[in-house]
């Protein structure tokens, strides 16, 4: 007889997310053991209890799953997981602290249908944050020359070097993308737009988008009004307005609860995944030709 589905949430936060959790349920999971307030000092026991409870045989039906509002954080407990294991001592787990990389992965997935990526000019603004710099970091990956665009140039030129030295032969440009001049001279030449700020932030007003010549696809992560780009709804799925294909939050969300689910599921086929940008979009792309 199998051994039940336990997945162990990794939470940054004092309290662990109760939307992470009901995914997990709504995934399949046997047993969800929640954890809040989590350091680094605290993750080898922790791991050590996930690896060491059940047999090599079974350990694939134990996996960790890090989330928490700050990515960085989250990045920074992936780490010290990993660290923790040893031949065949270990489990699955997946990282997607705010929820940054399926909603990275669906993002570029919905972009993949209307456009040869390898073969696009995309402008992803507020490419600093943390969804941003993944939406950059998957396109750049695929192929697509990339703009990250920042209100502070420093930043966007900061964002740029670090993806550089993980993508040495990315087509990358960092821009400051204050106002609406900047804005306009960040999408000359860009078939698709990718705007990932914070919520009820406008980073690309209405006049602006109209003006862009080249721009196909506009896809927007912000559901919280004011919209992150003006004149798309929340729920817009491929939805053509003003001659461009439009998404909003919304319309990306379902992609996303469905890569979230299906990369939870990989977890508990076998002990050795280490699931973070990269292999969130494969799931997805791989759920896009299914």
């Amino acid at each position: 007889m199998s051994k039940p589905k336990i997945l162990i949430q990794f939470d940054s936060d004092a309290h662990a997310s109760v939307f992470d959790a009901v995914v997990a349920v709504d995934s399949g999971i046997d047993h969800l053991l929640q954890y809040g307030s989590i350091e680094p000092a605290q993750v080898r026991d922790l791991v050590h209890g996930a690896m060491f409870t059940r047999g090599p045989q079974d350990l694939h039906q134990t996996a960790i799953f890090i989330g928490g509002s700050n990515v960085s954080q989250g990045e920074e407990l992936l780490r010290h997981v990993k660290k923790c294991f040893f031949g065949p001592m270990r489990v699955s787990v997946l990282l997607d602290a705010n929820g940054a990389n399926t909603t990275a992965a669906a993002a570029v997935i919905a972009a993949s249908r209307h456009l040869k990526l390898s073969e696009t000019t995309a402008t992803v603004l507020a490419a600093t944050g943390p969804v941003g710099q993944r939406v950059a970091r998957l396109l750049a990956g695929l192929g697509a020359t990339v703009k990250l665009g920042s209100r502070s140039l420093e930043r966007a030129e900061e964002a740029v070097k670090t993806l550089q030295e993980r993508l040495p032969t990315a087509k990358l440009a960092a821009l400051q993308t204050a106002n609406a001049t900047e804005i306009a001279e960040a999408l000359e030449g860009s078939q698709l737009v990718i705007a990932a700020g914070a919520a009820g932030i406008e980073l690309l007003p209405a006049e602006v988008r109209a003006t862009a010549g080249a721009l196909q696809v506009a896809i927007d992560l912000n559901a919280v009004p004011p919209v992150g780009i003006a004149g798309i709804e929340a729920g817009d799925k491929a939805k053509e307005r003003g001659g461009q294909i439009c998404y909003g939050a919304l319309g990306v969300g379902g992609t996303k609860m469905k890569i979230h689910r299906a990369a939870l599921q990989k977890l508990f086929t076998a002990n050795n995944f280490a699931l973070d940008a990269e292999e969130v979009l494969q799931i997805g792309q791989e759920l896009e030709t299914a």
